[in-house]
């Protein structure tokens, strides 16, 4: 991986706020069947105990086991079962307490996640529907403690989920974020961008100085390539068109600007821009609050509720 692709990475990981809340945690017995599908919500299933399989449409059953699981990043059909059919014999049924252990049971921790964050639509264009934990996976050792974690507040828990296990499954969402990342199927937005050499150079000068009066020929120039030639590619690569992808970049570095307490001009100047107005039609236009009204939102946050 580029040097520059992997600071991408670490700074999507800081930029991108999350809330997790969990929907309930405890084992099922029997023909059970579980779904947080039809919320409009990204969601999670964590297996704690047990295993279970995870049904999507179009796909064959696949595994779950202990120190498994599934983020589904989009809201998209899909259910866990306790076997590899999915028929009308497993049903939705009560959860039970995760203590004390059942026979056969499988011990779930499943609910919803927000991306409440600056680069929460860059985020979303970028990666794939879902994203799966395996217990092998060399990349995601560091994960293994976090499952113990919450599978002991599951445990201590004798009704509503600890506050503790929510937070426990943001940080183990964003240890997946930074190994996705990395990989070579996320297809599209900011990160696909980084892994294309002829991109990266251009995308790390971006990031360092967006308030340059930067032209399609200018970036083109970085990229070594013909004005035509660039767009073209840079359009296959993102998505959109280079204006565009250098507008989203500014604002989202303005949002953090403001969000760490620089004032409304500050930010506008730091990303080029000069015209208070003009700054406040572009933010609005991609982070969808003017930039004041942002800035308060986030120094005063509301309260985290619970599902």
């Amino acid at each position: 991986m580029s040097t520059e692709t992997d600071r991408l990475a670490h700074w999507l990981v800081s930029g991108l706020e999350l809330d997790a809340t969990v929907f309930h945690v405890g084992q099922y017995c029997g023909p059970w069947r579980a779904s947080t599908a039809g919320r409009e919500q990204a969601s999670f299933h964590l297996v704690l105990r047990g295993q279970s399989y995870l049904h999507l449409e179009g796909q064959a059953p696949i595994a779950l086991g202990e120190r498994e699981g599934v983020f589904l990043l989009r809201d998209i059909p899909h259910c866990l079962t306790p076997e590899p059919d999915a028929g009308p014999a497993f049903q939705p049924c009560d959860m039970q307490p995760m203590a004390p252990v059942l026979d056969g049971a499988c011990g779930l921790a499943c609910g919803f996640f927000q991306f409440r964050g600056l680069l929460g639509e860059l985020f979303r264009s970028a990666f794939p529907d879902y994203v799966l934990i395996r217990a092998d996976s060399a990349a995601l050792k560091a994960v293994a403690p976090l499952f113990d974690l919450i599978l002991a507040e599951a445990e201590r828990c004798d009704g509503a989920p600890s506050p503790l296990i929510e937070r426990l499954t943001e940080l183990l969402f964003f240890y997946v974020i930074r190994e996705v990342a990395r990989r070579d199927d996320v297809a599209a937005g900011l990160l696909a961008v980084a892994r294309r050499p002829e991109f990266a150079p251009l995308l790390d000068d971006l990031l360092r100085e967006p308030g340059k009066p930067w032209s399609i020929e200018d970036m083109a120039r970085v990229a070594r390539m013909s004005r035509a030639s660039f767009c073209r590619h840079f359009v296959e690569a993102s998505g959109q068109p280079p204006a565009q992808f250098l507008l989203q970049v500014r604002m989202k570095i303005a949002a953090r600007r403001l969000q760490s307490g620089d004032s409304v001009l500050r930010a506008a100047e730091h990303v080029g821009y000069y015209s208070q107005a003009a700054f406040t039609r572009a933010f609005k236009k991609v982070i969808g609050e003017q930039p004041g009204a942002f800035q308060r939102a986030r120094r005063n946050p509301l309260p985290h509720t619970h599902r």
